[in-house]
């Protein structure tokens, strides 16, 4: 009799044990995949975005004109500025180097340039933003899928039900010296499973840029500022 108790708590337990662990893995890669997914936006963010954002900081040099760009996009905070970046021809030609020149006049090949760039900056923040909202669709569904866990595994349950199972945390039973009160606060919390962060609390969620033509004037007046303040520089001697 006692062999049988013994066989079927080990059962009862490798059937709980399977279920829980199953679900649990399932979580577990859902969560891996939305850290990876994370990495790589985080990487666009950078490499793309970032860069665009160089090649306008190298264009308008001047941190007024900077701020004014940005309070006209209602882009948020700065990103990825750095004076130095601005200011030193070597990294301004390394930046804007594989940029197509287009115009017969310095300030119209300068604002070809210009609204060339901040046409591929929108186009990579809306790409982006796809990105965001996908991420924070899979948090969505990961927290689902932990509440779906929690319901089907409560593990405050599981743990007194283990205990039961061995008399009470008594040295009787068929499975004594397995669980103690104090052991199965601890491995309780062991147990839980948490959601990852929310991706709007890891990566900046940018607003989608106005299109060209609906802010072309205040552009245009942003771009020739920039170009009469630097009367020297001119695009096609990059």
């Amino acid at each position: 009799m006692e062999d049988f108790a013994t066989n079927l708590a080990f059962e009862i337990k490798k059937e709980i044990a399977d279920r829980y662990f199953g679900f649990r893995k399932i979580i577990e890669e859902d969560s891996s995949n939305y850290q990876q997914e994370i990495i790589d936006a985080a990487i666009a963010l950078e490499k793309d975005i970032g860069f665009d954002l160089l090649r306008i900081y190298t264009l308008l040099q001047d941190d007024q004109l900077i701020k004014e760009f940005y309070q006209l996009t209602k882009l948020g905070d700065v990103l990825f500025f750095d004076s130095y970046v601005s200011e030193s021809p070597t990294i301004r030609k390394r930046l804007l180097a594989e940029q197509p020149v287009h115009g017969f006049f310095r300030k119209s090949r300068f604002r070809n340039m210009f609204f060339a760039i901040y046409k591929t900056l929108r186009d990579h923040i809306n790409d982006y933003r796809i990105r965001i909202a996908d991420l924070a669709e899979d948090h969505e569904v990961i927290a689902e899928e932990i509440d779906l866990f929690y319901r089907k595994n409560d593990i405050s349950g599981i743990m007194l039900f283990l205990r039961d199972l061995d008399g009470g945390g008594t040295t009787s039973g068929p499975m004594s010296g397995g669980i103690t009160s104090n052991s199965g606060v601890d491995m309780e919390q062991k147990m839980r499973v948490h959601p990852p962060e929310p991706v709007e609390k890891i990566l900046p969620v940018l607003p989608q840029l106005p299109e060209r033509d609906s802010i072309k004037a205040e552009l245009t007046a942003l771009a020739n500022r920039a170009c009469k303040l630097h009367p020297d520089f001119d695009v096609k001697n990059l």
